[in-house]
């Protein structure tokens, strides 16, 4: 880069006038155990957040106070409060817990919080609000209740040794009741299994689908809770509920584990206004039938609806219910009855197709433009009893014709019967495609592109990420990557959205997860998912390599269970949130000493099952490479992984407050570096076994290497890289996890960037070149057998979006904090990249960062939320000055960078 003085100028955005002048401190975003006023939190010490901005920069929290009382009036009047913390000296405002009156099961509760500043104090805070889950099993009055038995024509459970596809109709469920005075407030608790649509009065009660999320039923089972007092009438009601099949009545049977038939448990509380209550709860007196028109709905083969069965006013009063039966009474389910504190999947986004043509067989293949993943509406012209349906792909093959060998014996098909000649529209309930093409047969004309929208599904949460260059693959590739991950959230994050699996696999998320957390705020989904993996342990302490464990797989390998630990330590580097670390840690233990006891040999992990996953191999119609210079040794893989955990679980430990197991695992950590470099590093050579990439970037990532090797061993990495590989990928889903950031740390930001933007075999690039829209399972997804050729995978991101953040943008959380509360902004500028912009929506608020340099000049913008601070470091290629402006705290000069510490606000750096 050629050497230019700047003058650094830094420009404060908003209008600054002197420290006498009128500021205004505002309290923003409340939530509650990270929410927006949530329901039925189970906690009984619930957490409070809250965001501070102001008009000037370098606004810092000095103390809060924070008020609780079970109305909005008692909090104005201060009367009955159950929690006044008093004026706490702090600048704690993440996670604050409650340590107020004990609080009741069901009830609502309301908060504000007003701060103290150095620029003065905040007034009380908007009124936040939440409710408590029922904290007492003794409190459920509901019956589980359902239809126990095969009623239907085809309908199937898969038999061992035969055919293993299951086949059932939705169950519709009716209760009639009066209200009978004026309601204050009114509750549903329901549990629908396994997926629920509820409805009161004919409305739909949420926006949820769904729901609840997938669990190891027999483990636990969650259920949701909503507020229903607007579509409850002043007389007469009726709630009604379609079951589907979802993850309890399995897709597959045997080969996926099946919990039984569907069933609903459901709870309605009503507080009237004179104080009195009543409870309406499934049991015996409510009517059910599955001859309704949802004659079939499998997650992997599709939903089929009939409309002649349609059962018009089914929810509503006054139906006519007499063909109905009276239900079964179910057996519960042995799992734990838990209030679900994730948020349920929703329609996020809505796509309109951009191609359709006709092919010779009178079919129409409709193009939506985008892998993605939710299900189509349709408002066609149909004839009657001529079923209308549509087949789901992510690809086309040569002719134009659907690619559908990569979704193995999943039938991706919905089938809609019309009820008469004409119009008809149709959605959907209880099944999902992972699709770019649908072929739609039965009709007999072309349908206008506007007949048809796609519903774009995923857990419900925000996107808080934003990322683009002046390189437009560089863009496409984060593009691919934002549509991958959002694909595969579904309760968990899933392999793959399309093909008959659809699992939460644990070795795709060991490191990505942090890097979706850059745009995603996933912490409620992996919150949950890490209970699953909990649940889905073995008694022996065998972590299952996929959970929730639907397929039973416990390999007692290490790195696909190691993310149960990185996707805790990711909650807590990520949001400040340690919560999954405490509650997690005796599993965690209970884990590695299992390890320790089956698998360690002479300090070294001698048991491997995948090895590195998905490595580039060197005849692109295979998925695995043949070539043993290419596999990297497992017990390298497993050795070096499980040392890293063991670092990690020091860390744990002194968090949980178990600082008397540290010891033990320094120990151990010790011995077992000693024991691997003695049986794996050539100290002549400074490789790791047989030199791969991903032998010698895990040792030297992870710190094994010894003192002094650090050069030589990454000398290899270079080496193997540029020589043996062309200057691209060399590594599988384990190498991957540190390669963009190996590279960049080591001074090979050049290498890393060509990585990045090859479009030549294997690359993202060469993905995009080929008309990817998300992200390859496999870098050859387009040659290689379609036993695993997905087109809709995020393993493979590897490390790369944390190094799109953290090292292009510079958004880096300061190794010393958590939740970006303090940064280290230094991010690395390649040759060929002019521009970068990004942005990502912290638990503290909006941080954004902006550089340019073209022609010699360097421009960078700066925006840090209240209350955080950030050590900025430029390189001293741009010879800085800075004034006594506001907002910077410390200028200082190290060897190759200008250091300048700044507080919250808007800067720009440049001419």
């Amino acid at each position: 880069m050629k050497k230019t003085t700047l003058l650094l100028l830094i420009a404060l955005i908003f209008s600054w006038a002197g420290c006498t002048s009128d500021s205004t401190v505002k309290v923003e975003n409340l939530r509650l155990e990270m929410k927006e006023n949530p329901l039925g939190i189970n906690v009984t010490q619930p957490r409070f957040s809250w965001q501070i901005v102001s008009d000037r920069p370098d606004l810092a929290q000095v103390s809060y106070q924070i008020q609780v009382a079970a109305s909005p009036e008692q909090l104005e009047s201060g009367e009955g409060l159950l929690w006044d913390s008093g004026v706490v000296r702090s600048d704690q405002s993440v996670l604050v817990p409650y340590a107020g009156k004990a609080l009741k099961s069901g009830k609502p509760y309301f908060w504000r919080v007003k701060l103290a500043t150095n620029q003065g104090d905040s007034p009380w805070s908007d009124v936040g609000s939440w409710s408590m889950a029922l904290l007492d099993d003794s409190e459920w009055k509901a019956t589980w209740i359902g239809e126990d038995a095969l009623s239907n024509p085809g309908e199937e459970i898969g038999v061992a040794g035969g055919n293993n596809k299951t086949r059932l109709a939705a169950r519709y469920l009716r209760k009639e009741f009066t209200a009978d005075k004026a309601v204050k407030r009114a509750v549903l608790y329901i549990s629908g299994l396994g997926s629920h649509e509820a409805y009161l009065n004919g409305k739909k009660v949420s926006e949820d689908v769904f729901a609840p999320m997938p669990s190891l039923y027999y483990k636990r089972v969650y259920y949701n809770v909503y507020d229903v007092t607007n579509l409850l009438a002043a007389d007469k009601n009726t709630l009604g509920v379609i079951l589907g099949n979802g993850r309890f009545f399995s897709m597959r049977n045997p080969g996926m584990k099946t919990f039984g038939l569907p069933r609903l448990l459901a709870q309605l509380q009503i507080e009237y206004a004179d104080g009195s209550q009543a409870t309406v709860v499934s049991d015996a007196s409510w009517k059910i039938t599955s001859k309704g028109p949802i004659v079939a709905n499998n997650e992997f083969d599709g939903e089929e609806y009939d409309a002649r069965l349609e059962m018009a006013g089914w929810n509503t009063n006054g139906y006519d219910d007499g063909a109905w039966k009276t239900p079964d009474v179910m057996e519960a389910p042995a799992g734990k009855l838990t209030a679900q504190q994730n948020p349920n999947i929703r329609v996020q986004e809505t796509l309109k197709p951009v191609a359709i043509f006709e092919r010779p067989d009178g079919k129409y293949i409709l193009d939506m433009g985008q892998n993605m993943v939710g299900w189509l509406s349709i408002n066609l012209k149909g004839k009657k009893d001529q079923p209308v349906s549509m087949t789901f792909a992510e690809l086309l093959q040569k002719d134009g014709s659907l690619y559908l060998a990569n979704l193995r014996k999943a039938l991706v098909t919905d089938i809609y019967t019309p009820a008469k000649d004409g119009d008809f529209s149709w959605q959907p309930r209880f099944v999902y495609h992972g699709f770019r093409f649908v072929e739609i047969s039965g009709l007999d004309y072309k349908p206008e592109l506007s007949a048809f929208t796609g519903h774009v599904i995923y857990d419900r949460m925000a996107t808080t990420g934003c990322f683009e260059t002046s390189n437009p693959l560089v863009n496409q590739i984060h593009q691919n990557s934002y549509w991958g991950i959002r694909s595969n959230y579904r309760g968990m994050p899933t392999d793959c959205p399309q093909r008959d699996e659809r699992l939460g696999w644990l070795g795709d998320r060991a490191t990505g997860a942090y890097g979706e957390a850059f745009i995603f705020d996933n912490s409620r989904l992996y919150n949950k998912w890490l209970q699953d993996i909990e649940d889905s342990m073995s008694p022996e302490g065998s972590i299952s390599d996929v959970s929730p464990n639907y397929w039973t797989i416990y390999a007692d390998d290490v790195t696909w269970p190691s993310a149960f630990f990185y996707v805790a330590d990711m909650l807590y580097r990520q949001y400040g949130d340690d919560s999954a670390i405490r509650t997690h840690y005796p599993a965690m233990k209970r884990w590695m000493a299992h390890m320790e006891a089956t698998t360690m040999q002479d300090y070294i992990m001698t048991k491997d099952q995948y090895g590195d996953w998905c490595m580039p191999p060197e005849s692109q119609e295979l998925i695995h490479s043949k070539d043993p210079a290419r596999k990297t040794d497992g017990a390298i893989l497993s050795t070096t992984v499980y040392y890293d955990l063991l670092n990690k679980m020091i860390g744990f430990a002194r968090i949980c407050g178990q600082e008397a197991d540290i010891p033990g695992f320094e120990s151990l950590a010790a011995k077992m570096k000693e024991a691997y470099n003695a049986k794996f590093f050539d100290q002549e050579t400074a490789q790791y076994g047989n030199n791969t990439v991903t032998a010698n970037i895990l040792s030297l990532r992870l710190g094994l290497v010894p003192e002094g090797y650090e050069g030589k061993v990454f000398k290899n990495i270079v080496d193997k890289t540029e020589g043996d590989f062309g200057g691209h990928v060399s590594t599988g889903v384990l190498g991957i996890q540190h390669l963009m950031r190996g590279l960049t740390e080591y001074g090979r930001v050049d290498m890393a960037y060509k990585i990045l933007t090859n479009e030549t075999y294997p690359s993202w690039g060469y993905m995009i070149r080929n008309g990817a829209t998300t992200i390859w399972e496999l870098w050859n997804g387009d040659t290689a057998d379609p036993a695993m050729n997905s087109a809709n995978h995020v393993m493979l991101l590897g490390d790369l979006l944390i190094w799109y953040y953290e090292d292009l943008a510079g958004i880096k959380c300061a190794p010393d904090a958590v939740g970006f509360k303090k940064l280290v902004m230094e991010p690395v500028f390649p040759d060929g990249l002019d521009e970068v912009s990004a942005s990502y929506r912290s638990v503290y608020g909006e941080i954004k960062s902006a550089w340019t340099k073209k022609n010699g000049d360097f421009s960078w913008d700066i925006t840090l939320p209240g209350n955080t601070t950030a050590l900025v470091r430029i390189p001293k290629e741009y010879v800085v000055t800075v004034g006594n402006l506001p907002g910077v705290r410390r200028v200082s000069a190290t060897e190759g960078y200008t250091e300048i510490e700044i507080g919250s606000g808007s800067y720009h750096f440049g001419k």
